[in-house]
């Protein structure tokens, strides 16, 4: 029993990383672009 809920802690744990981790890799390359579309359509500075 001892070692099935250290395993559903380990899978939760992870995957919960995981998330958190994709989470931040995503919303960087979407700032990104978001970014350089605003410079493009309205010339607006890559640092505001």
């Amino acid at each position: 029993m001892d070692n099935i809920l250290l395993w559903i802690v380990v899978i939760l744990g992870g995957g919960t990383s995981l998330i958190l981790c994709l989470y931040m890799v995503i919303s960087l390359f979407v700032m990104i672009i978001y970014k350089i579309y605003r410079k493009i359509r309205y010339h607006a500075s890559l640092y505001d």
